[in-house]
């Protein structure tokens, strides 16, 4: 994966859950065995792999397609 910074950031709270948030606003909250696996994923990998699975995770990311999308006969007016 390449080494970029996506925005994202995620806290862990008292009573278990993980808020992501992606540029300082709340993109997902995860809770019970959900959010212990995104802490243990996230403290195996590298920074670059735990912003690409909260991109994964919260649904914002590119799928690398958009480009394509627009030019296809049905999308263009």
């Amino acid at each position: 994966m390449n080494q970029q910074d996506l925005g994202f950031s995620y806290r862990s709270l008292k009573t278990g859950a993980v808020e992501i948030r992606h540029h300082g606003r709340l993109a997902a909250t995860l809770r019970g065995t959900e959010a212990a696996d995104f802490i243990a994923e996230v403290r195996a990998g590298e920074a670059a792999d735990a912003q690409q699975l909260m991109a994964r995770l919260t649904g914002n990311f590119k799928r690398g397609n958009e480009g394509l999308a627009a030019s296809h006969p049905r999308n263009r007016r």
